[in-house]
């Protein structure tokens, strides 16, 4: 078993990643996308049977990455990948910004969905980019592709599309249909769709993730996908990523990056990442069920101590989205999250636009940290309300 409660905060405080090392021993950390539990069995016989064998050399080319990523990905979502269109890197991050330098010229246009992951800004900054927000529309039914906006940002003379998918931080597991209309407008408008799919595996109960290379003839010409078991098997520090094709001419795209690129990754990343597409399904399958009874759990701790948060449960993944606006707190709700209760949520302004009035926490850890966090948070709305100044307005929850 996941044994999720088993990890206590004290042991939690025995890590040395940043997550655990950014604030002071006070601060409950939820911001950082990374998991409290423990790893899967698979990965950690894989790694430490590394170590026995002082085998922590180079990331070797044929380390049998590609065919356990396509043995997953045909399992999990019916998409058969050639191995010989996978192609080795260190991160997500680094192979997009790597993948955009052979797109675009400094200046060129690339399209986003914001509220979206708040690294994507700093990538199209170190490449030059000028970013054009589209943001996500809000539904009936959650958030979609404002695919009408879309065709005017391409129209307009964008070059790229670079897409969340599943999206962060939403939580949005995006429709088949919307990724095929995507496609047949990257398609006539000569767009390439950079689709980062890092939240892939973590899709939950109710929702399918449709690799967007695989949807259509259109999205497997214009589109590249970046897939990674770091953010679902907790890898991020062991670097380890894979550029996913679907046709000549986006491989021949791919064959011309820097040949450097694959020798940047880690060799326990491979090892470990081989070992989670491989063996790690059923690790996986406990820790979804954890995450899909937490996002029902925050629900109720919201709706209870906090109602005035507006938050719709995630699709995909362990972060939730909370709309702070109702609580009067400013552009940066988690600044005062952080000053008046000591627990670290993402700041909704990094994620664009959309994001101001918002927070991002991360619903990967226990369920009595996740109570002990909402319970913060109530505890500060309440102690920044009464230290307001006379004549000061704020609205406080109901």
């Amino acid at each position: 078993m996941v044994a999720v409660e088993e990890v206590s905060l004290g042991e939690l405080r025995k890590r040395t990643s940043a997550k655990w090392r950014t604030y002071p021993p006070d601060v409950l950390p939820l911001p950082v996308a990374e998991m409290d539990f423990r790893v899967a069995a698979p990965v950690a016989e894989a790694l430490h049977a590394a170590i026995r064998r002082s085998d922590l050399g180079y990331a070797s080319p044929n380390s049998g990455l590609a065919e356990a990523l396509a043995g997953f990905a045909a399992r999990r979502w019916g998409w058969q990948v050639d191995p010989a269109q996978v192609a080795l890197a260190p991160e997500v991050g680094v192979a997009v910004v790597e993948v955009l330098r052979l797109l675009v010229r400094p200046g060129d246009r690339v399209v986003i969905n914001p509220p979206v992951y708040d690294s994507f800004f700093p990538w199209l900054a170190e490449v030059g980019c000028r970013p054009v927000e589209v943001p996500l529309q809000q539904t009936g039914d959650g958030w979609a592709l404002d695919l009408d906006a879309m065709r005017a940002a391409f129209r307009d003379g964008a070059r790229v599309h670079l897409l969340c998918s599943p999206h962060n931080p939403t939580g949005t597991v995006h429709r088949r249909q919307d990724l095929e209309r995507l496609a047949a407008l990257a398609a006539g408008h000569g767009v390439t769709v950079l689709a980062d799919e890092i939240h892939a595996p973590l899709v939950l109960p109710g929702r399918t993730h449709h690799p967007f290379v695989s949807v259509s003839p259109e999205a497997a010409h214009h589109g590249i996908a970046f897939i990674s078991a770091s953010k679902a098997w907790n890898l991020a520090g062991l670097k380890c990523s894979a550029i996913v094709t679907a046709d000549p001419a986006t491989r021949r795209l791919v064959e011309r990056l820097p040949a450097e690129l694959p020798w940047r990754a880690g060799h326990l990343g491979v090892l470990g990442s081989i070992a989670a597409f491989q063996a790690g399904e059923p690790w996986l399958e406990e820790v979804l069920g954890v995450l899909d009874h937490h996002r029902r759990y925050l629900a109720e701790l919201l709706a209870t101590r906090i109602p005035a948060i507006r938050y719709r449960p995630p699709e995909a993944s362990y972060l939730a989205w909370l709309d702070c606006t109702g609580l009067g707190l400013g552009d940066d709700p988690s600044a005062v999250f952080l000053a008046k209760g000591r627990v670290a949520l993402s700041p909704g302004p990094n994620f664009g636009r959309p994001g101001v009035g918002h927070a991002r926490l991360n619903m990967g850890t226990s369920r009595q940290i996740l109570a002990a966090a909402v319970d913060r948070m109530a505890s500060a709305i309440d102690t920044a309300s009464t230290s307001e100044p006379t004549g000061t307005r704020r609205t406080r929850p109901s």
